[in-house]
Formats: C-alpha cells, sequence, structure tokens
C-alpha cells in the first residue's frame, strides 16, 4: 500500500498535465530548477552570477573596388 508502481506514476503525470498544460510544463521547471540551484547557492554560501553578454564587433564593410580595375 505503501509504495509507488508505475500505474501511480502515471496518475500523477497526468494529472500535472491536465492542471498546468503541456505548454506551461517547461517553464515550471525552469523555475523550479533556478529555484533549487539558488537554494543550493545559499546553503553553500557561493554565489554564481552568470558572465555579462559578449559584445561582437561589426561585420567588416566590403572592400571597395579599386580604380584600376576595368568596367
Amino acid at each position: 500500500m505503501g509504495e509507488f508502481s508505475i500505474f501511480h506514476w502515471m496518475v500523477v503525470l497526468a494529472v500535472i498535465l491536465i492542471f498546468f498544460g503541456g505548454k506551461r510544463i517547461p517553464e515550471i521547471m525552469k523555475g523550479f530548477g533556478e529555484g533549487i540551484r539558488s537554494f543550493k547557492e545559499g546553503m553553500s554560501g557561493t554565489s554564481h552570477t552568470p558572465a555579462p553578454p559578449q559584445v561582437q564587433a561589426p561585420p567588416a564593410a566590403p572592400a571597395q573596388p579599386s580604380s584600376d580595375e576595368k568596367k
């Protein structure tokens, strides 16, 4: 009676799908993962800050044809 079988887990997953829908579940799991990560960082006393985005140089301008070339 106290053990969970695969049938029990399938019922739990079906209920979650009914309540939240397929589109919201990834958002919920992402928030859940961030919360766990924050909790672990708080317990260990370290802080993980994401690296700032790198700025890429604009693409080089195309080379101008020289005046020596025949048209």
